[in-house]
């Protein structure tokens, strides 16, 4: 136990003073000798002992009383959970986070979370002493510390408060303990306290995780732990994808792409708009009658090409309570052309197929934008490569060392591979080829070529559920009858890398008849099987072109149309070594960061470590090129904007050792009762006011005894007072 006025303590002394007084009263009494006292004398004596000991009791309870009086006006109160504090002491070094993900910007009303949970730390700004250590923390993707152990100074931090903003990006609540652990224990005071101001969205605080709990009970035994929840309605919808659906990336064309809207709220969202711009520009809208709660809509967005070079592409809805999420961005690489290198191993059988299924005639007589250029195996010239967006590999028996680096650099460049096996595929040659440096050219080890027919004899077709891929989209729409009549007579056995996606596989087995996985900048697609009809029936049905035409323009655009997230690298390769030292990054916000260039696996690399915007970047090799752009988006895992409610919040959080102060009337009890305990002074007062009642009563009851004992006695009185 401490005490909060500890020099009143020295009103202890006090308890002198009814002693003092008693003893001077019966310095005053003088005794007189009677003669016929002696006959008294033995009546008298048992009376005196039973009068001296009620006065006894009567200071007793005196004192005891002013004792009580006393250690109420000290205000005792139990230590915090730090014992350490001085008797008296109020200060405490305090330590803020606010929750800085883009969620917080959820507006309910005129007021954001964010601006509500800035009203919450003003107010916890008023119980901090001038001087005292304070700490400012803005968390979510990554923690920035705003201030750092310094001496509290209103109007300076108000000011700081009131530059902060939501970021958007998603909260990382795993890292957040350690970060303030670290500043808890480079923070010198006597008490420290570390507030949490947070929305509690369900994703991050409904079920406490092992490593979450055992780290805010740790946190919780070197400091006391406040968690201040900020919530508000639950109401958002976003724009979780936007993808190439069917349509050419060429100059004069029309694609087709996919939006995708989900309702993050508990009730429906009616008469949803959303629109596409181009460049800036609308281009398109639709509309969407209601979107149930938790689930999403589709709509299809038309977008034209009037210009080569990459396009920017936006969807974007109505504005909600959060506008954060409501926007998604692409970037089309737009090309007159693209060209197409086929490299025929089968004797002639497979290049004019290749060439059939990517120059197959529109409805208007137009090609679709290719130009395809056949060689056959092995008279491959030197360097090749570098006039072609896509090269592609159909039955080649090998190739050699330089082929495989030359090939290796184009695919690095953001460009395209495409591989079909055969019969004349040396799959050992492949495989020393993937041991030798090269490994990451293909997405799988090569096996022994197996007979995929069943015991009719029959072969596999694909299955029929296509995976949420690019390459599969134009095959969404076919009937699922057609895609049972492409039948698989054989395949290559394959050991798929860590790092491939299979996109096709056959019915029943699950064998992948496609694989894909990046390279740099650029892709390569594997198939397990012939590009002519050695092993397959597929160059007979519309698969075949539907299927070839998806994957060159998947490859020829790959690079910029895949977007990254908030929180993301961003990287420029170059395989000649740049002029300048440092490659430039354009920000949504027309910021230009300078990025130094590396030497990285015989090319030369330039990362923006973290996109800490979500728009549009443009990646240049200097100031005075020309840019690239690159879509960065919000990770709409944060868009789940409900909160957990109180309750379940203390249930997900006992035993940590964490206050869960909802109301400002409880943040500020617990701020008190953590910085001096438990407060006893109203316990001591009702007591010594009872004991001081009970003391007037028994005074009064012994005054009236000892004033009837002297009306019954003889008319001349034992003792006389003195003058």
């Amino acid at each position: 136990m401490t005490f909060l006025n500890p020099l009143i303590l020295l009103g202890v002394l006090g308890i002198g003073l009814p002693v003092l007084a008693h003893l001077i009263n019966r310095q005053q009494i003088r005794r007189t000798d009677w003669a016929a006292m002696q006959f008294l004398n033995r009546s008298v004596r048992v009376r005196s002992r039973q009068i001296r000991l009620r006065d006894v009791l009567l200071l007793l309870m005196r004192c005891l009383a002013l004792l009580l009086l006393v250690f109420a006006f000290a205000r005792p109160a139990s230590d915090t959970a730090e014992g350490v504090r001085l008797a008296g002491e109020q200060r405490a070094g305090v330590i803020i986070a606010l929750d800085g993900s883009f969620s917080m910007a959820h507006s309910n009303g005129n007021t954001t979370r964010f601006e509500r949970g800035i009203e919450k730390i003003k107010r916890i700004g008023e119980l901090v002493k001038r001087g005292d250590p304070v700490s400012l923390v803005l968390f979510g993707g990554q923690h920035r510390v705003v201030l750092r152990n310094v001496a509290y100074d209103p109007d300076r931090f108000a000011e700081v408060l009131a530059e902060q903003q939501p970021r958007p990006e998603t909260m990382d609540l795993n890292s957040i303990c350690k970060r303030l652990e670290t500043l808890v224990e480079d923070m010198d005071a006597p008490q420290k306290e570390v507030y949490i101001v947070t929305d509690t969205q369900t994703r991050d605080w409904g079920d406490v995780s092992v490593p979450m709990f055992n780290a805010m009970k740790s946190l919780s035994e070197i400091a006391a732990v406040f968690l201040v929840p900020v919530t508000g309605a639950d109401d958002n919808l976003a724009v979780t994808a936007l993808n190439l659906v069917s349509g050419k990336l060429r100059n004069g064309s029309v694609a087709r792409y996919r939006a995708t809207v989900h309702n993050f709220g508990q009730k429906p969202a009616v008469d949803v708009e959303i629109r596409c711009r181009v460049e800036g520009i609308q281009i398109d809208s639709k509309r969407i009658p209601m979107i149930a709660p938790g689930s999403s809509q589709t709509v299809s967005l038309f977008v034209p090409f009037y210009n080569a070079g990459p396009t920017r592409i936006t969807a974007e809805v109505s504005n909600d309570e959060l506008a954060t999420d409501n926007v998604r961005h692409v970037v089309a690489v737009v090309r007159d052309t693209v060209s197409v290198l086929c490299i025929d191993g089968s004797g002639g059988s497979v290049a004019p197929l290749v060439m059939a299924g990517l120059l197959a005639r529109a409805g208007n007589g137009e090609d679709e934008g290719y130009r395809v250029d056949t060689v056959q195996w092995p008279s491959v010239p030197g360097k090749p490569f570098d006039a072609y967006d896509v090269v592609v590999l159909a039955d080649v028996p090998k190739i050699t060392q330089q082929q495989a680096e030359d090939l290796s650099t184009f695919v690095r460049q953001g460009n395209g591979l495409i591989w079909f096996a055969g019969d004349n595929v040396k799959a050992a040659e492949w495989n020393q080829l993937l041991v030798n440096g090269s490994s990451s050219l293909l997405p799988a080890k090569l096996g022994t070529i197996i007979d995929a027919r069943d015991d009719l004899g029959v072969g596999k077709p694909l299955a029929p559920t296509l995976p949420d891929h690019t390459i599969c989209r134009p095959l969404q729409s076919l009937p699922e009858d057609l895609l049972n009549e492409t039948q698989f007579l054989k395949r290559i056995e394959v050991e798929p890398a860590d790092t491939s996606v299979s996109v096709l596989s056959l019915a029943g087995t699950n064998a992948p008849v496609l694989l894909e996985h990046s390279l740099g900048r650029g892709h390569v697609c594997m198939f397990t099987t012939t590009a002519d009809t050695a092993w397959n029936n597929m160059a007979l049905t519309p698969v075949f072109p539907m299927l070839l035409q998806q994957v060159v323009t998947y490859m020829a655009g790959r690079e910029f149309e895949q977007p990254r997230l908030v929180g993301d690298s961003l990287s420029l390769f170059y395989v000649d070594e740049p002029d300048a030292s440092d490659a430039v990054f354009d920000t949504p916000s027309k910021k230009t960061i300078a990025v130094p260039v590396s030497e990285h696996r015989q090319q030369y690399l330039a990362m923006l470590e973290k996109a800490e915007e979500s728009g549009f970047y443009t990646a240049r090799v200097s100031v005075q090129a020309a840019g690239m752009p690159v879509a960065v988006n919000v990770d709409t895992r944060e868009s789940v904007v409900t909160c957990v409610d109180e309750k379940r919040l203390r249930e997900s959080l006992a035993g940590t050792g964490v206050v869960v102060s909802v109301s400002d009337d409880d943040l500020i009890a617990e701020i008190g009762m953590a910085r001096t305990g438990r407060s006893y002074w109203r316990f001591f007062l009702i007591a010594a006011l009872g004991l001081l009642v009970c003391e007037s009563l028994f005074a009064d009851r012994l005054h009236d005894r000892k004033r009837s004992q002297r009306g019954g006695a003889p008319s001349m009185p034992l003792e006389r007072e003195g003058n």
